[in-house]
């Protein structure tokens, strides 16, 4: 485990859950920067709860959190946080261009009211290019494959300009063509340096990626060490924690963020 004043995110005896009830207990961890993490589990085992309790969309029972070195109570650099959620529909009733959706993604760097510049279009053109979706920014939506409009979300979350992404279950849903489009995306990510925590059931689309395997199981911290660890070891870990569905994961209500009004220009309409 890294620890020191350089963690981008550090957990000492941490419980998250909803309402009451403790989900995921015990919870002691440090991310470094650079690190590609997948957080493994069956359903029901914790795992998304304790991504979510780490960016303050779960409820905190015990211990402390810090991000980037200070306390999450006090943290206000909300922009070096990307987040990915797992359940997220593009094909609603709103109908949007791709770049209009990424384009929310610079809410959290703008001024109240903040008018979109020719800063922010830079930033939206480059997460576009980032996961190969440049060609698709005029197209609506809902008009994307699950895969691609995955891709839009994670753009979404690059237009921030994160430090760490955070992604809860990306390849849900998604066919092997798009996941292996997923893992050539991340695997560009990975390259310019960016902190990775990755939610999955499995390991493969992100296999070669990955530099450490952390494994969630009945609410605790089962396993945790190096990738190479993890597969040299994989089948006793598996075993002894078999995947299989536990019912004591709720799905809870989302929390639901309010973007402030902002006035996103549609392609060709670019301000400077």
């Amino acid at each position: 485990m890294n620890t020191g004043p350089s963690a981008v995110i550090e957990l000492a005896d941490a419980a998250f859950g909803y309402g009451e009830r403790p989900v995921v207990s015990d919870v002691t961890l440090s991310i470094a920067p650079g690190e590609v993490v997948a957080v493994l589990g069956p359903n029901g085992s914790g795992k998304s709860t304790l991504v979510k309790g780490i960016l303050g969309l779960a409820d905190q029972f015990a211990g402390q959190v810090r991000l980037f070195g200070v306390p999450r109570a006090e943290f206000r650099e909300h922009p070096r946080l990307g987040y990915v959620p797992q359940r997220h529909t593009l094909s609603g009733t709103v109908r949007a261009t791709v770049t209009e959706v990424v384009a929310t993604g610079r809410l959290s760097r703008q001024r109240w009211f903040g008018r979109f510049s020719g800063t922010d279009a830079t930033h939206v053109e480059r997460a576009l290019s980032l996961v190969g979706l440049a060609d698709r920014e005029r197209v609506d939506v809902a008009d994307l494959s699950g895969g691609q409009q995955r891709r839009v979300l994670i753009a979404r979350a690059l237009a921030g300009e994160p430090e760490v992404l955070v992604m809860d279950e990306p390849t849900a849903g998604v066919d092997a063509a798009n996941q292996h489009v997923l893992a050539e995306v991340l695997a560009r990510l990975v390259a310019e340096g960016l902190t990775i925590l990755v939610v999955t059931h499995e390991l493969a689309a992100f296999a070669d990626l990955v530099t450490r395997v952390i494994v969630v199981d009945n609410g605790h911290i089962q396993f945790d060490g190096p990738a190479p660890e993890f597969n040299d070891r994989r089948q006793d870990v598996l075993h002894d924690h078999d995947f299989h569905h536990h019912d004591h994961e709720l799905t809870a209500p989302a929390r639901q963020v309010v973007p402030r009004s902002v006035e996103v220009p549609r392609p060709g309409r670019r301000r400077g």
